[in-house]
């Protein structure tokens, strides 16, 4: 299985009798799966399916759902507003003695804006669910262009997680290899170092200063950092063939690497063991901001 994306668009179109709508899914990265549904009125019924369907195919990633539905107009009929022509023969009534003005005529009055208005035909029981369920059984296709669209930028960022895990394990052999890790480098440092002290001080107990050498040099020593990197990237590509969402467990591992090569960095004694740390913390970032959008 290759890693999923949580970033998609999809839209689906739809027909039934004299209805036509719109689905539209738009998804981004988020902690969890947070649905947002936009429903048009009288349409509430579909709300619960949606987001089990929803729940069931998607884990993480914050979802925005939109459906617009429209009828044909062929199916509105008028209907004369009795209230307004009432009220417009009342206006009319009024005036009719004060101006010398044409009685108006029948399309006159009708053409009056709200004297006719357009009326829905009531639809039967039977077009109602057979609608509702055309929608459904749409909105279920656009999932499944979701999940192959998804499923298509995962396979884009596996192949960059992948580049930078190699990366991430070709600075840290760098790191073990570098010279500045050798016994004789650092004995030859923390000579020097002795010696300057002593310049200095020339009571100072020999035998004590050679205690602390070692224990600085034990302390300065980097092999369990660069294990656990080695770990974390197998572990990395481990997770990469597994056959269920692992954009959680990859997004915990990037905060490992970062606390190892935070910690190499601040046990480095040279520079060019630390301009290595300071490679392996750029390569860990860019390795997150991938991972980010991993479901």
């Amino acid at each position: 299985m290759t890693l999923v994306s949580m970033t998609g668009f999809t839209r689906a179109n739809g027909t039934y009798e004299t209805y036509r709508w719109t689905w539209e899914i738009k998804t981004v990265n988020g902690k969890g799966l947070d649905l947002r549904l936009r429903l048009p009125p009288g349409y509430d019924e579909l709300d619960r399916p949606v987001r089990a369907l929803m729940s069931e195919r998607l884990s993480r990633g914050s979802c925005f759902v939109n459906l617009t539905v429209q009828q044909d107009a062929n199916t509105h009929t008028l209907r004369v507003n009795e209230h307004v022509l009432d009220a417009v023969l009342s206006a009319m009534a009024m005036v009719e003695g004060r101006l010398d003005v044409k009685k108006p005529s029948l399309d006159g009055l009708l053409s009056i804006k709200g004297v006719m208005e357009p009326v829905e035909q009531e639809e039967s029981e039977e077009v109602r669910r057979g609608l509702l369920k055309a929608i459904q059984d749409n909105f279920k296709e656009a999932v499944s262009d979701l999940e192959a669209m998804r499923s298509k930028e995962g396979a884009a960022l596996e192949k960059i997680v992948l580049q930078r895990v190699s990366e991430l394990e070709m600075l840290t052999r760098q790191a073990e290899e570098c010279p500045a890790r050798s016994a004789d480098a650092i004995q030859a440092k923390l000579r020097q170092q002795i010696e300057r002290i002593l310049e200095n001080d020339k009571g100072f107990d020999e035998d004590r200063l050679y205690q602390e050498a070692v224990l600085l040099a034990g302390k300065a020593d980097i092999r369990e950092e660069l294990d656990r990197l080695y770990a974390h990237c197998a572990a990395v590509r481990t997770l990469l063939v597994d056959d269920k969402p692992v954009g959680r467990k990859l997004d915990f591992l990037s905060q490992e690497f970062n606390r190892e090569a935070n910690t190499l960095c601040a046990k480095s004694n040279d520079t060019s063991l630390t301009a290595i740390g300071l490679e392996l913390k750029a390569a860990i970032e860019q390795l997150r901001e991938q991972i980010q959008n991993v479901e």
